[in-house]
């Protein structure tokens, strides 16, 4: 008898299905603000996008009768753990390479001019933007993605939407777009492996809003071309942009890419913490 297309051997609707109702579920929701933005001539904010997300990802959950919290990971005493943990590692992410590149006389830095207010409406927009990105995907699709396919399946699957989603961003970048894209694609695994470890949001949130704080806000570099308010402002010294990043920010540079190697390696080697569980050794 050849297998069910609609269900699987649980009697339950298979993955691919609650993928495509995901973004059914999503675009019904994104396309009607959308439509109300443009006719005001605005643009729909982080914020607004995170709360369509969330709203999504809930009512999914909803259906198929799983707490939102199952995405989210364990609300317990663990998630400020993991989260912190996870702000640590992003934000020497890019201050190492940031170290080699200031050591080097690659790039010095002088103080920002951009007052207080700016700087807080910049955090915001970066820690909207992450935590949409993140529950985009690591949320349910991820999870509907790993059920269906298996882990690498939906690693290189998300990572390679994650890409395409900063297309705009890579554009008009030449040949430095490759290494910016190669960085991009090993930061979604990383962040995706992250979760694996924890089976959380927490850790995958910390890290990249860590890193694109750090990156933005604190060192002045470009957080995939966006450029906003910051406490300290690079002087490049007219090296290379692959050595630099340049506009882009160390997303796009050689040092940035291999502190990205580095991490994502070390994470998926921590034998101690993958045998032990979660948070075991905090």
């Amino acid at each position: 008898m050849p297998p069910n297309p609609f269900l699987d051997g649980a009697r339950r609707l298979r993955s691919g299905w609650w993928i495509g109702i995901f973004f059914v579920v999503l675009a019904g929701l994104l396309v009607p603000m959308l439509l109300l933005a443009r006719g005001r001539g605005a643009d729909v904010s982080p914020v607004q996008q995170l709360a369509v997300v969330l709203a999504a990802s809930a009512i999914c959950q909803a259906s198929r009768r799983e707490p939102l919290p199952r995405l989210l990971g364990p609300l317990d005493r663990r998630w400020p753990r993991e989260f912190l943990l996870g702000g640590l590692a992003g934000a020497l992410l890019m201050a190492v390479p940031a170290l080699f590149l200031g050591l080097s006389g690659v790039v010095s830095w002088r103080p920002g001019a951009g007052g207080s207010a700016a700087l807080w409406a910049e955090l915001a927009l970066l820690a909207a933007a992450a935590a949409t990105e993140e529950l985009l995907f690591r949320g349910f699709l991820f999870r509907r993605l790993l059920d269906g396919l298996g882990t690498w399946p939906a690693q290189l699957l998300i990572a390679a939407l994650f890409v395409l989603t900063h297309s705009d961003a890579l554009r008009g970048l030449g040949s430095l777009a490759y290494l910016a894209g190669a960085n991009l694609f090993l930061a979604s695994i990383l962040f995706g492996l992250a979760y694996l470890r924890t089976r959380s949001l927490a850790m995958p949130f910390g890290l990249h809003l860590a890193a694109n704080v750090t990156q933005g806000p604190v060192l002045g570099f470009g957080v995939s071309g966006h450029e906003g308010a910051s406490l300290l402002v690079p002087v490049p010294s007219g090296a290379p942009d692959w050595l630099s990043g340049g506009k882009f920010g160390l997303e796009a540079s050689v040092p940035g890419l291999v502190c990205v190697v580095g991490l994502l390696l070390g994470l998926r080697g921590w034998r101690r913490y993958r045998d032990a569980g979660p948070t075991r050794f905090l």
